[in-house]
């Protein structure tokens, strides 16, 4: 089953033609089944062999930033139709250079001249605002500025002037007019003011209507200003302080005759650049239209082939044969299509040479790679957020599937609360394409929408634990009839009369059978209703959590039996379960054998759990009619309840004390027999020192007699694998016997039938020798020396963490009965509270407003605090749960997720902003 453990993934190495390189990594990113190993590590990213073409792409992925920029700006979408455009063959990016090439600099040269056209458009603006503006004013005053200064001056009460009036008539007063932001003006007039002493006066008035920015097109607000002087000095001084504060001025002329003939110019000029802005943006626009049809075409094409290029940069080139050398991870079973993609790519690019794939061996730990669709991927990302499973080791997803929404249903038991749970999930579901076509930007919301099926089961399951609670929105259902009678209690009483009153199964409960299903509805109202709960959820969360935990335990029988630890099966599995079944799977059988065997007319006597537990590790356990110390006879529910309990109990701690010991040292102690015994087998003592090479074509002592060195770790012997070669009696070189491979002269490697067979190109790598044409096996360097210290430290730290973590994870699974009661608390406290303070009312006409009005408030609250927050705390818990008391039994979560080369993640986005 491929989600029970992860694929079994190959190393292997491809030869590629370089004219066939790229139409086959082409193939192979459509495929999306290869990973890559990058052979070049210690090479820096502008020497690689393809750097050229990736600054090329660059430069085009620049160019369509820019017009997709543009597109945007003019409010248009680009529409995604669902299009998968192959990567385009080489030579075709000319073609698409030209084009973005074209393409923007004709939306530059657009936007250069529209922006010159709007800036024309401003000043002509502006300057028929100065002409209109001006003339009002004149014709509100007249044309005499001498007289219209002093009557300014007579109306702010100011006589007395240094401005030469009419009368003098000895200096001709002058104005300039023009535009200044409206932001500006009250600075604009105090500086005039303190810089011309007084001697100036400033008329100013907002244009209405505002004017756009020619860069930004963002609204601009202006005010049109008239200021009268007198001499040329203060002409000089008010046109620098304008140029100051950044105000525009427009030549105005004296008379009106002017000034009419002028306004009448720049509202021609005004219409005609009206009609060419008009032409210039419809230009623009079809430009634009015509890119956005295929700007996501473009966007694909071009990250498909940057990522071809930046693959082939991790490649080996080997310069002889013109080909390039890859090593990549894959999955055993895609093999045949990996050559498919291969051959595909070759008749694409039209190459004659076919490409060789050639089977890896290796000790380096494989990528984890889990196929999963659209409802498991949800369950395998929660695991993956702990830690991703190690090579082929039992993956949790599989039973959290049913184990998450569960535990989560548990907490959360409520089937009012499930159904909508549900219905939300189920929406989603059923919504899917659509939503996922609309890639929202909310971050909350694509939270849900990827996690629909865990929420769907969540709600599904919180519906039948619900159920078993019986608890609807805090209320029960009787469905079945109760098996309760209160007195003179039937079907037909109201329970008006026994609003609070206590359950005694000795009094109440009649002979017949219980109900059917879940929890009889009369104990909602009862007065011992939390007592009663309170010890059937905390019985129900140790029930789960221990056989959880060994559950947990049994899975990691299944990983010691794949990977042959059968040493630790009898070290580790078998003193575990010894441990956990001992001390807390007899708990459980405690439980189950109170239910079953005590009744109500025994209930005084039911044993006290607790109470017994703590005499078992006490060694204290009380046999029937003992006495305490005090004389006083021991509490029936504090004795021993069935035969042979006490003898029973103490074998069950002395077994598990005796575990401990078995996990801590057995399997330290066995891994250093096996390490020396291996040391003496191959003729060395512990702690020997190797007379091997430390460094290569070092000159050892068995060199300098002739004699052949041995093969150093990581090596093999290539005459002992493949007798197509021979080793040399005297010099101990390996020399090629068969005449079907043939060494190349010139760079050394060695051929068979015309392919070259060479060793790995990874520098990290050791000696790959040849075993025939269409295989390389690696063999690495041994494992590290054995360390005895390290072995005992890693073996305590476990040991200790298992024995405690036991007991520490058995109360941990509490908060499945603490977060459950809170959860069904906090429910009942809203609907008293709230709700049903408005079926209570007695009030005429507005009587169902109010029902209305604390109906919405109740359910606002409901979905508020109890599905979102107590969903998300019974959701975290649950993660909790998974992560620490679940998956520590036998999950090592340290291998890494399968990253293969594909092009789908390219179809995901929705502009080259997204690769920011």
């Amino acid at each position: 089953m491929p989600i029970f453990r992860s694929e079994e993934m190959v190393l292997c190495q491809f030869f590629l033609q370089s004219e066939a390189s790229y139409a086959c990594v082409s193939e192979l990113g459509e495929l999306g089944l290869v990973q890559f190993k990058d052979l070049n590590p210690n090479v820096n990213a502008f020497q690689r062999k393809f750097v050229n073409e990736v600054r090329r792409c660059e430069e085009m992925e620049r160019k369509l930033r820019y017009t997709e920029k543009e597109i945007r700006k003019e409010k248009l979408k680009l529409h995604d139709q669902g299009e998968n455009p192959r990567a385009p063959a080489p030579k075709e990016m000319v073609d698409l250079e030209a084009k973005f090439e074209k393409i923007e600099s004709e939306l530059r040269e657009v936007n250069t001249n529209n922006e010159a056209l709007k800036k024309n458009f401003q000043e002509l603006s502006e300057l028929k605002e100065v002409m209109t503006k001006t003339q009002m004013f004149f014709m509100a005053h007249g044309e005499d500025l001498h007289s219209i200064v002093d009557d300014a001056h007579r109306a702010m009460g100011q006589e007395d002037t240094g401005i030469v009036t009419a009368t003098q008539g000895s200096v001709q007063l002058g104005f300039v007019a023009g535009v200044i932001p409206r932001e500006k003006v009250p600075g604009f007039e105090r500086l005039l003011w303190f810089a011309c002493r007084g001697n100036v006066f400033l008329r100013h008035e907002s244009i209405y209507q505002a004017l756009e920015d020619p860069v930004s097109g963002d609204p601009v607000y202006k005010d049109v200003f008239i200021i009268f002087f007198q001499g040329e000095q203060l002409k000089n001084k008010v046109k620098k302080i304008c140029e100051g504060f950044k105000a525009s001025l427009y030549p105005c002329p004296e008379t009106p005759q002017e000034r009419d003939e002028m306004l009448r110019g720049v509202n021609t000029r005004l219409e005609d650049l009206k009609t060419v802005l008009s032409q210039t943006a419809d230009h623009r626009h079809r430009v634009l239209v015509g890119a956005q049809k295929e700007i996501r075409t473009w966007i694909i094409k071009l990250e498909k082939i940057k990522a071809i290029y930046h693959t082939l940069n991790m490649f080996n080139f080997d310069v002889s044969q013109n080909s390039l050398i890859a090593e990549c991870w894959c999955p055993s079973s895609a093999l045949n299509e990996v050559r498919t993609a291969l051959k595909n790519g070759e008749l694409l690019s039209g190459s004659t040479v076919p490409s060789i794939v050639q089977m890896m061996q290796t000790k380096k730990k494989p990528p984890t790679f889990f196929q999963t669709n659209k409802f498991t991927k949800g369950f395998q990302a929660i695991v993956d957020a702990y830690g991703v499973a190690s090579y082929t080791e039992v993956n949790p997803a599989l039973y959290t599937i049913i184990t998450f929404p569960f535990l989560f249903a548990i907490m959360f038991g409520d089937a009012g609360h499930g159904i909508i749970m549900f219905a939300f999930g189920l929406f989603m579901i059923l919504n899917e394409k659509k939503f996922t076509r609309q890639r929202s930007d909310n971050e909350i919301w694509n939270t849900f929408l990827g996690g629909r099926y865990i929420i769907t089961l969540m709600g599904l399951f919180s519906i039948y634990t619900g159920m078993i609670y019986n608890d609807i929105f805090s209320k029960s259902a009787n469905i079945f009839g109760s098996a309760w009678r209160m007195g003179d209690y039937n079907e037909t009483t109201t329970l008006s009369e026994y609003e609070e009153y206590t359950l005694d199964p000795i009094y109440f409960f009649r002979n017949g059978t219980p109900y059917p299903f879940g929890i009889d509805p009369m104990w909602q109202p009862a007065k011992n209703k939390i007592a009663f709960l309170n010890s059937l959820k905390m019985k129900l969360a140790v029930i789960v959590g221990i056989s959880q935990m060994l559950f947990g335990i049994c899975l990691s029988l299944f990983n010691h039996l794949h990977f042959r630890k059968y040493l630790s099966i009898f070290v580790e599995f078998i003193p575990e379960v010894i441990f956990l079944g001992c001390l807390f799977m007899y708990l459980v059988g405690l439980i189950f054998y109170k239910w079953v065997t005590f009744d109500a007319s025994e209930s005084q006597c039911a044993p006290a759990l607790l109470i017994q537990y703590i005499n078992m590790f006490m060694f204290s356990s009380k046999l029937p009619n003992s006495t305490a110390s005090s004389g006083a006879l021991v509490p029936c529910s504090q004795v021993t309840f069935y035969p042979n309990q006490q003898t029973l109990q103490y074998v069950f701690v002395i077994c598990a004390v005796l575990s401990a010991p078995v996990l801590l040292l057995v399997k330290p102690l066995v891994l250093r027999s096996r390490h020396n015994r291996k040391m003496l087998l191959s003729g060395r003592a512990p702690g020997v020192k190797s007379t091997e090479a430390l460094i290569p074509n070092e000159v050892t002592a068995e060199k300098k007699k002739n004699k052949p060195a041995p093969v150093a770790p990581g090596t093999v012997d290539v005459a002992q694998v493949n007798p197509a070669f021979q080793k040399d009696e005297e010099d101990g070189n390996v020399k090629q016997v068969n005449p079907a491979f043939q060494k190349d002269e010139e760079d050394g490697n060695v051929k068979a039938d015309g392919n070259t067979v060479s060793r790995s190109v990874n520098s990290e790598d050791e000696e790959v020798p040849h075993n025939g044409p269409t295989s390389i096996f690696l063999v690495e360097e041994e494992e590290d020396d054995f360390e005895f210290g390290e072995v005992f430290i890693h073996q305590a730290i476990h040991t200790i963490e298992f024995c405690l973590g036991c007991i520490s994870h058995t109360a941990s699974y509490l908060r499945l009965w603490a977060l459950s009661l809170a959860h069904a608390q906090l429910s009942e406290v809203l609907w008293q509270m709230v709700f049903s303070l408005s079926l209570k009312m007695d009030i005429a006409y507005i009587g169902g407003i109010a029902v209305f009005a604390l109906w919405f408030a109740w359910a606002n609250l409901t979905i508020a605090v109890l599905l979102l927050m107590e969903g998300l705390s019974a959701f975290l818990h649950t993660l909790r749960l998974h992560w620490v008391e679940f998956q520590s039994k036998f999950y090592e979560g340290d291998g890494v997720n399968f990253a293969p080369f594909t092009f789908k993640e390219l179809l995901k986005m929705d502009s080259l902003e997204d690769l920011k």
